[in-house]
C-alpha cells in the first residue's frame, strides 16, 4: 500500500468481508429454499440447516462488533490524549465517536482546530475527512 489518504484508507479483507459474507447469504437463502421445498419427512432437518445459518449470521455479525468496541474506546482514549497534550483539555463532549474516529487521520498541526471545527459545526465523519490536508497514516488497525 503506498501512502495513506483519504481514497484509500478503509481497509477491507476479502475472504472475510466478500467471501465469507457471501457463502453465509448462500447458506441462508438455500436453507430457507430447503425448508420450503422440503419432503413431508425433512422437516427437523430443513429446520436445523436453517437455524445453523443464523447462527453463522449472528457469529459473523458479532465476531467483528464486538472488537470494533474494544477498537473505538482505545481510539477515544488516545484521541483524548492527544488533544490534552496539545492543548491541556479533552476532546469537546460534543463529539461523536465517528467524529473522534475520523479526527485520528489529522496531524497534530491541524488536529486541535478541526476538532473544535467538527464540534460547532457538527461535520460528519467524511467532511473531516475532506478537510484534512495532511493525513496522518494508521496502518496498524485491522
Amino acid at each position: 500500500m503506498g501512502r495513506q489518504n483519504l481514497r484509500n484508507h478503509r481497509k477491507y479483507v476479502a475472504g472475510f468481508h466478500f467471501i465469507t459474507l457471501f457463502l453465509i447469504v448462500v447458506l441462508i437463502i438455500g436453507s430457507i429454499m430447503n425448508l420450503v421445498h422440503r419432503d413431508r419427512s425433512g422437516l427437523l432437518d430443513a429446520l436445523l440447516i436453517c437455524l445453523v445459518a443464523v447462527i453463522l449470521s449472528l457469529v459473523f455479525f458479532y465476531m467483528r462488533q464486538f472488537p470494533l468496541r474494544v477498537k473505538n474506546r482505545a481510539i477515544r482514549a488516545e484521541e483524548n490524549l492527544r488533544h490534552f497534550v496539545l492543548t491541556g483539555r479533552l476532546l469537546d463532549n460534543r463529539l461523536r465517536m465517528g467524529q473522534i474516529i475520523a479526527l485520528r487521520f489529522a496531524q497534530d498541526e491541524e488536529f486541535v482546530l478541526l476538532a473544535k471545527k467538527a464540534a460547532e459545526e457538527n461535520l460528519s465523519n467524511e467532511a473531516i475527512k475532506r478537510e484534512i490536508k495532511n493525513w496522518r497514516e494508521d496502518h496498524h488497525r485491522a
